[in-house]
């Protein structure tokens, strides 16, 4: 793990690169315990002890100690497991302010559907569920997330190599151009089967959303993506200025983009 991280994006201090927070106090709290910051559990057998909750927990106690208590404005961000983190810890970490502070919450590529990979199995599933038994998490799930149970990146969830024995889409994952047309279909069912299940959220008006249509994973913490003269854009807004707009109120923040490959301001992940 790395010692020292620079904070760019949505974590810059300079305004030229994150209009909206660059003056805020940031922290980042590292992500180490595989379980989005949920695990409680243990097995004594191998000596895997897996306190993820405990983790959060302390953190926040610390941060709240040091200031964070009179905090007037707070937003809690995470990229990935760390946007599901977000989402996990959001209703939590709201609680610890008091009705006078705003507080909201970012999930950047933090939604991980249970969606079909290439093969037709559902390798998120069987995953998840062993994070949850194995890491003792399902005791620290929300239950406004838990009620609705029965209601990424592409190389981990849609075409692991697990569900991809011959090759097929070794390719594909790598670099998007190299995708075949049925590949590039298999991609736009995803993205509909996406765009269903956030239909319920986006009808709440404090909800926001930010879904273009690029190869990329991560787009806050990354400069690039976050706020430069060549990003990503839809209705003219990068994401750092969407963001800064729902944050504040300033504007209804729903932006859904059309589907691959119209958007020509993409900054799509190539892996070499």
């Amino acid at each position: 793990m790395e010692k020292q991280l620079a904070f760019t994006g949505i974590l810059s201090n300079k305004p030229e690169e994150n209009p909206d927070f660059y003056n805020w106090n940031r922290i980042k709290v590292r992500y180490c315990d595989g379980a989005s910051f949920a695990g409680e559990g243990q097995d004594e057998a191998n000596q895997m002890y897996f306190r993820g909750q405990r983790i959060w927990s302390v953190a926040m106690e610390e941060l709240m100690e040091n200031g964070m208590r009179t905090a007037d404005q707070a937003l809690l961000s995470g990229c990935s497991a760390g946007g599901l983190a977000s989402i996990l810890h959001c209703d939590e970490f709201a609680a610890l302010f008091s009705g006078q502070t705003k507080v909201k919450c970012l999930s950047d590529a933090g939604l991980f559907l249970d969606a079909m990979d290439v093969s037709g199995g559902h390798t998120l599933r069987n995953f998840f569920n062993g994070v949850v038994t194995y890491l003792g998490v399902e005791k620290n799930l929300p239950p406004s997330c838990t009620d609705h149970l029965d209601s990424t990146s592409v190389q981990a969830s849609l075409a692991p190599k697990s569900a991809d024995p011959n090759h097929m889409w070794g390719e594909c994952t790598m670099n998007h151009v190299r995708c075949s047309s049925s590949q590039i279909q298999f991609f736009q069912k995803f993205r509909l089967q996406m765009l269903n299940s956030v239909k319920g959220f986006a009808q709440s008006t404090p909800n926001g959303l930010f879904i273009n249509s690029c190869f990329a994973h991560c787009q806050s913490e990354r400069q690039d993506t976050w706020f430069a003269d060549d990003s990503p854009v839809m209705q003219n807004k990068p994401v750092a200025i969407a963001v800064g707009e729902w944050y504040f109120d300033r504007a209804t923040t729903k932006l859904i983009d059309c589907a691959y490959p119209c958007d020509n301001t993409c900054h799509n992940l190539i892996f070499r």
